[in-house]
């Protein structure tokens, strides 16, 4: 692969991976949609603003990861294109930079925005406070002097940043309120979303025990990863049906769906174990949170 080219950065910024970013602010659409709220600006610029720190998160990560060790050019996980040399280091810090200012504008879009159309409660601090911590999740993740991803609280920070914080300020911004539904959902999609990194963080258990990333996993052994990517995706539809109570039938019954092709990956996971045979389930998990992210809005809209 030619260094620094297009195909380069396509590598850097993890497509399969997006989905992630896309899915929360998705679903909070539809059920904005659904209560009367709904913005197409609004939606559009939370999608752009969720793309761009996605990526910057991934290139911080492609980065950083190989300074500290956790990524080297054997890794058994999907090729990272810094570690493989087909990003050279200075053109990864400006296209780090490139995206973080990128994002920043988007987020300066949707503040004017909000502001302009009276969805603000308390003046815009709100958002800048939540587009401030964004962008510091997106670098001391795994950056800085005490990165989250290394002290155990990787999962943590996914179910806050792609669960939580996008699905209830997208729908706060388009709304100009907050609901327990909105965070029921939001619970739900951290929690699916989560399992991408649970079972990433199971295959690389014993890599990362050798260069100090205590993530979950390493510190309280495998069979934790094990029952917990099986929770983090029984839990989320567990979430879902309780949407019943509202009335809100199909976005409570076809996230079983995905519970389904879930438990599928979950024995695929287990009968594996270990090894770069993980990377197959890597991809199915990708692809079921893909389908949990549609089946759910799907759901919401249809009521």
């Amino acid at each position: 692969m030619k260094t620094n080219s297009l195909s380069a950065w396509i590598l850097a910024v993890r497509p399969y991976s997006l989905g992630a970013g896309i899915i929360p602010v998705a679903v909070a659409s539809a059920l904005a949609f659904t209560d009367g709220g709904f913005r197409p600006a609004a939606a559009l610029l939370c999608f752009a603003f969720a793309l761009l720190m996605q990526c910057t998160a991934n290139l911080v990560n492609d980065l950083w990861d190989f300074l500290k060790g956790a990524d080297q050019p054997d890794r058994l996980g999907p090729d990272r294109a810094f570690a493989k040399g087909y990003i050279t280091p200075g053109a990864m810090k400006a296209g780090i930079a490139v995206f973080t200012l990128a994002a920043a504008a988007v987020g300066c879009g949707l503040l004017w925005w909000a502001a302009a159309h009276g969805t603000l409660r308390y003046g815009g601090w709100e958002l800048i406070a939540a587009g401030a911590a964004c962008i510091v999740f997106a670098y001391f993740y795994t950056a800085g002097p005490w990165p989250l991803a290394y002290h155990g609280l990787g999962d943590a920070a996914v179910i806050l940043f792609f669960g939580l914080i996008p699905v209830c300020l997208t729908y706060y911004i388009q709304t100009g309120t907050c609901t327990a539904e909105a965070v029921v959902a939001a619970l739900a999609c951290g929690l699916v979303i989560d399992t991408m990194l649970m079972v990433n963080n199971f295959r690389d258990r014993e890599e990362d025990a050798r260069c100090g990333k205590r993530t979950i996993v390493v510190c309280l052994g495998a069979g934790v990863g094990r029952w917990g990517y099986f929770a983090l995706g029984t839990v989320a539809v567990a979430l879902c049906l309780s949407l019943l109570a509202a009335g809100r039938m199909w976005a409570a019954l076809l996230p079983l769906l995905y519970w389904a092709v879930f438990l599928a990956t979950w024995r695929k996971m287990v009968r594996i174990d270990h090894g770069d045979a993980l990377n197959v389930c890597l991809g199915e998990t990708a692809r079921n949170m893909l389908l949990f992210g549609v089946l759910l809005t799907v759901g919401i809209l249809l009521g």
